[in-house]
């Protein structure tokens, strides 16, 4: 039987709830039985928990993804966009890597387009700031770093000096304060291959509107870290906010001011704009709105989960709506997987429900928070052992476990890679140096010819 005869399952997005729901439903469907469509941007999938060790340098950019294609063997995937759905005729407009705009025939939709950095129109953020949701946004952010270091070693000029070491990360959830924690780590380790540049020379500031750090760890957890952290000497600034970074020159609300080459933005996200052309119903913040069995309300056809759907959170009560993480996308891509097999056979849907089980977050190399079952609370070593065993255990594909691990095993023997690869943002810069005309050298220091005619 040719695809095209069969049912098509059309899933949009290719990230947590793509991946393991493409997964689930390639299991459990019979041959033959549909043909599973996968459209994402990227050809892979990144394990964001894993962003900032990979700014600290402590996870392989290459071991925090997984190919689509190597994954979802039996399924198509086909790197492009999802641009607009039809529901009269069922089909969907896919913006490919490569070519003209083509329409795609479906039976069955999957929205899992997940979510971008949600920012607001705070001057000079678009210029300067630097993301933390790709993989291409942590390893920039560490060359970035590193090419600050390296710039302070090599000038005299104290206001240069300044900039290049103060280090601004804005917002106070996990992603912030992993980030701020692995980069402060990576940057004390660095500065010992150093003549120049020391740790006391640096700066890094933690900006968060709340009033606290790590609102999900509770309170006593959050006040713990956020000791720990200031003994590192990272400023944390709570309930304020950054009102402009103009020209890298820092503001902040509670008149805080400092010039910054390293602006970090991680104060939350929001659903895929791209949901607003899919002709779905939409909650209050973006979010498609779903109920219980994950499908999208008035659908019987359509599925949504993750971050860009609005799932009813039935272990915490009515009202409550589950939180954007991984912990509940994995779970829900399995049980949206069941629903759209038993929605093909013409089966009772099955309804969501997942008590959190906890948080992890990484500090640094050995050093960690956790709080397990709502109860158990970690510090230190053993929360940091308990986050890397949790999350090498999640990380899909047996592939890349396999590296993970063996990279942090390597790591118990090795000291950290403290170099850094600024270059990469300009790879073609050399060549294309080379194959221009020649240019005019800069003229001799003044310092340097004074010399000379005093020689003369």
């Amino acid at each position: 039987m040719s695809t095209t005869e069969r049912p098509r399952i059309l899933i949009v997005g290719g990230g947590y709830v793509g991946l393991y729901a493409a997964m689930r439903i390639l299991k459990k469907m019979r041959y033959g039985e549909a043909t599973v469509t996968v459209v994402d941007p990227r050809s892979y999938m990144t394990y964001l928990p894993f962003l900032p060790e990979a700014a600290g340098g402590n996870v392989a950019p290459r071991n925090l993804v997984a190919p689509l294609r190597s994954a979802l063997k039996k399924a198509e995937v086909l790197t492009g966009a999802v641009t607009g759905v039809d529901h009269a005729r069922k089909v969907a407009t896919i913006l490919p890597a490569a070519g003209e705009p083509y329409e795609l025939p479906f039976e069955y939709l999957v929205v899992a387009t997940g979510s971008v950095s949600r920012t607001f129109p705070i001057p000079g953020l678009a210029e300067h700031g630097i993301g933390m949701k790709t993989v291409e946004e942590a390893i920039s952010l560490r060359n970035h770093v590193m090419q600050q270091l390296d710039k302070a070693e090599s000038t005299t000029d104290e206001d240069v000096r300044r900039k290049a070491l103060t280090f601004v990360v804005v917002g106070g959830g996990f992603a912030g304060v992993e980030t701020i924690a692995e980069v402060e780590d990576m940057a004390r380790d660095a500065a010992k291959i150093y003549k120049t540049v020391s740790r006391e020379d640096m700066r890094f500031i933690l900006v968060e509107a709340a009033n606290r750090i790590l609102p999900e760890m509770g309170p006593d957890l959050g006040l713990w870290t956020k000791e720990k952290l200031e003994e590192r000497n990272i400023e944390i600034y709570i309930e304020t906010s950054m009102d402009s970074c103009v020209d890298q020159h820092v503001v902040l609300k509670n008149g805080v001011e400092a010039d910054a080459s390293t602006i970090v933005w991680t104060a939350g996200v929001k659903p895929n704009p791209v949901l607003n052309h899919f002709g779905l119903p939409l909650g209050p913040r973006g979010h498609v709105d779903t109920a219980p069995t994950l499908q999208v309300q008035g659908f019987d056809y359509v599925w949504a989960a993750g971050d860009n759907a609005q799932v009813p959170d039935l272990a915490v009560g009515e009202g409550a709506w589950c939180p954007p993480n991984a912990q509940h996308a994995v779970r829900q891509a399995l049980v949206l997987g069941d629903n759209v097999i038993s929605g093909m056979r013409g089966f009772p849907q099955k309804q969501y429900k997942h008590k959190n089980l906890g948080a992890v977050a990484g500090l640094g190399l050995h050093k960690g928070v956790a709080i397990l079952f709502g109860k158990y609370k970690l510090k230190g070593r053993p929360a940091w052992w308990f986050h890397r065993l949790y999350h090498g255990s999640r990380v899909p594909t047996m592939n890349r476990k396999v590296r993970v691990f063996t990279d942090w095993t390597l790591a118990m023997f090795l000291k950290r890679e403290t170099v850094g690869l600024a270059e990469m943002e300009r790879p073609f810069e050399a060549f294309q140096e080379a194959a221009g005309p020649a240019k005019t050298l800069p003229a001799q220091a003044k310092p340097a010819e004074k010399e000379l005619a005093t020689s003369k």
